[in-house]
């Protein structure tokens, strides 16, 4: 019934790693009523890109519910990093963008950028043209660099309030600019974690019907608590569904299921028949399903 487009794993499994594990996160996620699912990878080299794709490619042959792949990275602002590991980031050059184009082999739905990077408003246009959903994030770009972000084919801001700047009252940010452009649909990871329930129901008010709700899940969701591996780096998952990197207070995605952030939202306040279109047909058109 759900669609969730930033997804990295569930069941104990990441998307990408083996085709067997794959499933088994496609299979955690289902079991929670999501049916289709964008694979997220976090920043890695082309080559490592290239072979998660290979996987992610196999799964997709036979299963209709994996859409593709969400690139969240490598060409993310190092200040805004978050649980991205540094070594891994890149700037969207040319010749970068074609590697990455090349690596998924047509298997690229959707990815993160900060705009404020050299080369990256060139680099959204040729990902547009390339049928690829452009999503700001990971970012301390102004609201004035999410402006022509979005003016040049940036259609989504990735997991809003989360890893950019905030609003403040003479600089509303990318979640200020993305909240006066109809064009622009805002991620949402409703969890009671990464946002306040009362800027849940705000945001679901400011935005009618451009909110996604995504769980932006790391393998530990449908899972049990412990350390657990992303993209490299080290999780600690606690016995109330939190992940951080190890030894800090970063969080590393989330444990969430589709089916509890609707209620989440429900319980902050959003109309369940909203909550419910922010999981279905929300992403769904911004995919343009």
């Amino acid at each position: 019934m759900y669609t969730d487009i930033h997804c990295h794993g569930g069941g104990g499994h990441d998307f990408g790693g083996t085709v067997e594990g794959t499933r088994a996160a496609l299979a955690a996620h289902r079991a929670h009523g999501t049916s289709k699912v964008v694979a997220s990878l976090v920043s890695a080299p082309a080559s490592e890109i290239a072979r998660a794709a290979g996987v992610i490619r196999t799964v997709m042959a036979e299963d209709a519910g994996l859409l593709g792949i969400h690139l969240e990275g490598p060409f993310l602002q190092p200040l805004r990093k978050g649980a991205h590991d540094p070594a891994a980031l890149a700037l969207p050059t040319p010749d970068t963008v074609a590697a990455l184009l090349d690596a998924c082999d047509g298997t690229l739905r959707q990815i993160t950028m900060a705009p404020e990077l050299p080369h990256a408003l060139d680099a959204i246009e040729t990902l547009v043209e390339a049928g690829v959903v452009v999503a700001v994030g990971h970012t301390e770009c102004t609201a004035q660099e999410a402006r022509e972000a979005f003016d040049r084919g940036a259609t989504l801001l990735t997991h809003g309030l989360n890893a950019m700047r905030g609003i403040a009252a003479r600089e509303p940010g990318p979640v200020g600019a993305a909240l006066a452009d109809e064009r622009v649909s805002i991620e949402l990871i409703a969890d009671g974690i990464h946002v306040d329930p009362g800027l849940v129901a705000g945001l679901f008010r400011a935005a009618p019907g451009r909110t996604v709700l995504v769980t932006d899940a790391m393998s530990a969701a449908a899972s049990s608590p412990g350390r657990y591996l992303l993209g490299g780096l080290d999780v600690d998952v606690t016995e109330d569904g939190r992940a951080v990197l190890a030894g800090t207070s970063t969080l590393a995605g989330s444990t969430l299921t589709m089916d509890r952030a609707v209620e989440v939202c429900v319980a902050a306040g959003v109309p369940e028949a909203d909550a419910v279109a922010a999981a279905t047909t929300t992403p769904e058109r911004v995919l343009g399903l």
